[in-house]
């Protein structure tokens, strides 16, 4: 299968569908048509929800594609990659939808950051993540306030500290970044349906006037993640993260 980016509407319910062949990684592309997609369901449609979700059934994202990340070469190109991940972000948060996120397996790095971006989330008990950044000498700067928005200062430091180790789906729901965790796929999708089936039969202004309340005081977002790009377009070109990024290559 070739990486894409979808969407469409089944029963009243936008979604948004990426895929990638490495793991679903993220690569600039793919962050550009996220962004495209969320403000053009955002602007067009009369559906007051929206659910994110990756093809595939095993990993439900894999971060950074590595493959991009050895290729930057200089600071401008490095804030650049980087700020894909915090247009999506940025995206998702003005959206004035309510946005869903189908986490049904691992998410790693950036794929904690798009659970993160969502409003409500429902995840499968396979759906373990980790914020692996920091072992390859970066760190979690462009998601970080979205991830500490859901689960806390101390949970969020404890993952960006702990780089190696996966917390559990239970582990991110006792925290806050899922709302629900399911035995199964089939389950997943049975609540995700009878979930978003509810909401669209909510009063759409108020889940409006709700996405507001819910992303209160993070409007110094605009300033503050291009802020954090630049710290993590700096430290990509670092000879530490260059080898270490190598390093992972030759193993995967």
């Amino acid at each position: 299968m070739s990486n894409y980016v979808k969407r469409y509407r089944q029963d009243q319910l936008e979604t948004i569908e990426f895929f990638t062949e490495q793991s679903n990684s993220l690569p600039s592309d793919i962050l550009s048509q996220l962004v495209d997609t969320i403000d053009d369901i955002s602007t067009t449609s009369d559906c007051p929800i929206i659910l994110l979700k990756s093809g595939g059934e095993k990993v439900f994202c894999a971060g950074a594609s590595f493959d991009e990340l050895s290729s930057l070469q200089n600071m401008d190109t490095g804030k650049a990659f980087f700020m894909g991940f915090a247009n999506v972000i940025l995206a998702m948060r003005r959206s004035p939808k309510i946005i869903l996120g189908r986490i049904h397996g691992k998410s790693v790095g950036g794929g904690v950051g798009l659970a993160a971006g969502c409003d409500y989330v429902f995840a499968s008990k396979y759906a373990s993540v980790r914020l692996s950044e920091l072992a390859v000498g970066i760190g979690p700067f462009v998601i970080g306030p979205a991830v500490e928005r859901k689960i806390g200062l101390a949970a969020f430091s404890q993952m960006a500290l702990n780089a190696t180790e996966w917390q559990t789906a239970q582990w991110a729901k006792d925290k806050g970044l899922y709302q629900e965790v399911f035995e199964n796929t089939e389950q997943l999708d049975a609540y995700i349906d009878h979930f978003s089936k509810l909401l669209l039969s909510s009063n759409p202004l108020a889940l409006y006037e709700l996405k507001k309340v819910f992303w209160e005081n993070t409007e110094h977002w605009t300033k503050l993640l291009p802020a954090r790009a630049e710290i993590s377009g700096r430290l990509v070109l670092s000879d530490y993260t260059r080898e270490a990024i190598s390093n992972f290559k030759k193993m995967n």
